[in-house]
């Protein structure tokens, strides 16, 4: 049995929104851009977990439902690795690794404004405030709030920007955003938080590069890299020595 007329079609467009980056009987991971949503929203627009699904049904002419399990999200603005599980067991399991913090998750963010240091870690305790869906750090503990701790080292710069990775220890709601700001340094694009103009495409100029886990069925190590998004800062920057 072919694929229909109209299934290739629904495929062929999905094809065009979609990098996938790794896949096997269990896992698939894809490189999101700015544009996309993880799952859906108020919005309506098609998440990425519902296009994977048309994009393994027609792929794989499966009949039925395909099954596609959300295990963490970035937020839309964000681009890079986003990990679905293609079964109940790996989803169960990778829930369970993200809870215990065993998938290391490191970022790439872009910022104008010099560090202090060109390493350090970030302490600040968070609260979120849910009616402007926006986080607000503090020195000092407050009522409500959850601790968020980050490691940071510049690894690249240019004329006007410098290229930061990532380690994250804690998942906080925007942590990365917040923390940075915080610091002085908000994220190119990231109006919410204190950059003062927005990015062309609408995004913010933070990517999850990498995720480091062993595989929850093979018990594997296993590292996916995403590579930038197509820009000419983020090209430059990127292939500094520091940060191949």
């Amino acid at each position: 049995m072919q694929p229909s007329t109209n299934n290739n079609s629904e495929l062929s467009i999905i094809n065009c929104q979609l990098s996938i980056l790794y896949e096997d009987n269990h896992l698939i991971a894809v490189n999101k851009t700015c544009r996309d949503i993880v799952q859906g929203d108020k919005t309506g627009d098609m998440p990425l977990s519902e296009k994977l699904k048309v994009w393994l049904k027609v792929k794989y002419n499966k009949p039925g439902n395909v099954f596609v399990g959300v295990t963490h999200r970035l937020d839309r603005p964000v681009s890079g690795v986003v990990l679905f599980a293609k079964t109940s067991k790996a989803l169960a399991r990778l829930n369970e690794m993200f809870r215990l913090g065993e998938v290391r998750k490191t970022y790439w963010a872009i910022v104008k404004n010099k560090p202090a240091a060109d390493e350090g870690e970030l302490v600040h305790w968070l609260v979120r405030n849910e009616k402007q869906n926006k986080s607000y750090a503090y020195d000092a503990e407050r009522p409500n709030s959850k601790k968020a701790i980050l490691h940071y080292r510049v690894i690249a710069r240019s004329e006007n920007y410098y290229l930061l990775e990532i380690d994250l220890k804690t998942g906080r709601h925007h942590q990365i955003r917040c923390q940075l700001s915080k610091m002085g340094c908000p994220i190119k694009g990231d109006l919410k938080y204190g950059f003062p103009r927005s990015n062309r495409d609408g995004g913010i100029s933070l990517h999850a590069r990498k995720a480091e886990l062993i595989h929850p069925v093979s018990k594997q190590a296993l590292t996916i890299v995403a590579p930038v998004p197509d820009d000419p800062l983020w090209r430059a920057l990127s292939m500094h020595p520091s940060a191949l």
